[in-house]
């Protein structure tokens, strides 16, 4: 035993291990054996070759594993693992009861619970504490404490410290799992801003085509709103009329620009014109006929011929009027009609023309 520097438990009789053997001196030889091999085991006193065998082995398990576990990981971007390595066998002072054993490793159930209770106090959504940056889509870690890091974060930090301690509470010997809490915010997130841009996007472009169809109340917009209209149809007229002759075509403008001018000369000279005495005889000479007949809109006898003396004695007798037209009706009556009329001008109303009326 002494030679390979460890102490197997295995060779000892089976009653020494189970202390069945009588007397207090065979209990303490094996309470001796069992605190020699905890301490052997936990201050790593054994062979340096087997020692290094052993860590050869376990890396090369451990490059296998993580492979293995990088592939499931690309696969399924979800999926929760703890990882801290399996714990190791109890010695035989630990299962004897002479040192305290570790404590067992957490359950799913367990993990769950300190999930929730990260959850709750909104740790995911928060910068991580080592390096103040959001969790984003990088490796999460969840510590049996409920606290939460990036795994680089963590592992950066364990390696200069020397020791494995929480950056928060200080506990030791922590257990760690993966988690991917932060990469749900994350994502949920960016689908909020892309949502959110794709909506202000929707919301300009019809903003932008309400301007270009319903002029806004401000004046000087007003104003801004009808000169691009006005714009936009020049640059159309001038680009269909491109591979067209531009000369002819405004010849013609300039011809009905001139034909309207004309027209417009016509009626403010010649037709509302003041009539001069010469007009009223000859109007009058056309309505001579139409004195002893009735008048059109009362159709009551004129009374023209009856000279003033009498006009005044009989006060059944109304005035009467000549119209340019040629046609006679009572003063009152044109007066009147007048007054009803829509029209901004006064018309005729037998023959719908326009007019001057004189007394007869």
């Amino acid at each position: 035993m002494k030679n390979s520097g460890k102490v197997v438990v295995n060779k000892f009789p089976r009653e020494i291990v189970s202390g069945s053997c009588s007397g207090s001196k065979s209990r303490s030889v094996l309470n001796a054996v069992a605190l020699q091999d905890h301490l052997v085991r936990s201050l790593s006193l054994q062979d340096p070759i087997k020692i290094r065998n052993e860590h050869v082995s376990k890396s090369n398990t451990k490059k296998k594993a993580n492979s293995g576990r990088k592939t499931k990981t690309h696969m399924d971007g979800n999926r929760e693992y703890v990882l801290d390595a399996k714990p190791k066998a109890l010695t035989l002072a630990q299962r004897l009861g002479l040192v305290d054993a570790p404590s067992e490793p957490l359950n799913d159930k367990e993990w769950q619970v300190v999930k929730n209770k990260s959850n709750q106090r909104n740790d995911s959504n928060q910068p991580c504490v080592i390096c103040k940056e959001e969790f984003g889509t990088q490796h999460q870690v969840l510590l049996s404490c409920s606290h939460v890091f990036h795994r680089v974060c963590l592992e950066a930090f364990e390696k200069f410290s020397g020791g494995k301690t929480c950056p928060l509470c200080r506990k030791e010997q922590y257990e760690t799992r993966v988690i991917h809490e932060g990469r749900k915010m994350w994502q949920h997130k960016c689908a909020i801003k892309i949502q959110a841009a794709w909506r202000g996007y929707v919301v300009r472009s019809w903003y932008l085509k309400l301007r270009e169809t319903v002029p806004p109340n401000n004046p000087r917009l007003r104003r801004k709103f009808y000169e691009e209209k006005l714009r936009s149809i020049t640059d159309r007229f001038v680009t269909s009329m491109s591979n067209a002759d531009v000369d002819s075509f405004l010849a013609q403008i300039d011809e009905s620009v001139e034909e309207s001018r004309r027209v417009m000369r016509f009626v403010g000279e010649d037709s509302f014109k003041t009539m001069s005495d010469a007009d009223w005889e000859s109007v009058y000479e056309q309505a001579k006929d139409r004195l002893s007949s009735d008048c059109p809109i009362c159709f009551t006898i004129l009374c023209s011929g009856i000279t003033a003396p009498e006009l005044l004695s009989r006060p059944d007798v109304r005035p009467v009027v000549l119209l340019s037209c040629s046609h006679v009706f009572h003063k009152n009556c044109v007066d009147s009609f007048e007054q009803l009329s829509l029209n901004s001008s006064p018309i005729c109303p037998v023959c719908r023309s326009p007019y001057y009326k004189k007394d007869i």
